[in-house]
């Protein structure tokens, strides 16, 4: 296969998206006629820099009265995967969410595949959870829409509980995403360390001995009162002096 100029524009892939005579038509990934090698800097695996990725679009037509969709190549890259299908999947999924009236709209889908390239996904399971923060995101916008518009207070409660929901779902994905990118660790930063002086500072987990607990707490707690009537109770170890009366009488 000949490798195309440097001058001609990049594959792209043609993809069939829509209803054909009633009938829901599943899309399909077609192979670009007189596919090439991709070139080195078009290989899987790159890091496509930021003005890479915002010129990946995809443009929606239609032939036949079917909608197709043109979508670059390296749409694939972008979104964290090597698998057409894949691609195919994700794109039909977003198509379905921004089909209004058997019309796709273009600049939806387009702002929701911006959201997922945005996110960076690095595989397909955080290209899945990037999809779903931007179906959500779109969401919580049709209700804050609805929520400004409301007519009565059965609408409002309605349109606000959903509006609550989504927001509260958003951010958990948000969540979700970075522990999966951590692997669930949490990291502590310490910025600033006051110590005065003749104290010591201790970085770590600090394990305290039974005895040495029981120590503290018995300093730290006040003397018992005694009764001022009652003699005080000798100290046990010191040596106690007392006088005791002789039983001898007078005299004796």
């Amino acid at each position: 296969m000949k490798k195309p100029a440097s001058n001609k524009k990049p594959a792209t892939i043609a993809m069939d998206s829509g209803q054909l005579r009633g009938k829901q038509r599943v899309t399909k990934v077609k192979p670009p006629a007189g596919a090439f090698q991709p070139a080195p800097q078009e290989q899987p695996g790159r890091d496509l820099g930021q003005k890479e990725r915002s010129r990946l679009r995809v443009t929606v037509s239609e032939k036949g009265g079917v909608p197709q969709l043109d979508v670059d190549i390296l749409l694939m890259e972008a979104i964290g995967t090597s698998d057409p299908d894949f691609l195919d999947g994700i794109l039909k999924q977003l198509v379905d969410v921004v089909r209004e009236g058997g019309k796709i709209d273009e600049r939806k889908l387009n702002f929701m595949l911006s959201v997922v390239k945005g996110a960076k996904p690095r595989d397909q399971v955080e290209a899945m959870l990037a999809v779903q923060m931007a179906a959500v995101h779109m969401a919580t916008m049709t209700f804050a829409w609805r929520l400004g518009r409301v007519e009565n207070i059965r609408q409002q409660d309605s349109a606000e509980r959903a509006f609550n929901k989504l927001t509260r779902t958003y951010a958990t994905q948000m969540e979700a995403l970075k522990r999966y990118r951590t692997g669930g660790e949490q990291k502590v930063t310490v910025q600033h360390v006051s110590v005065s002086e003749g104290g010591q500072a201790i970085v770590g987990n600090v394990t305290q001995a039974a005895h040495e607990r029981a120590r503290d707490k018995a300093a730290a707690s006040p003397p018992a009162l005694a009764h001022s009537q009652m003699p005080a109770m000798p100290i046990v170890g010191e040596r106690v002096s007392a006088t005791v009366p002789s039983k001898r009488g007078p005299g004796k």
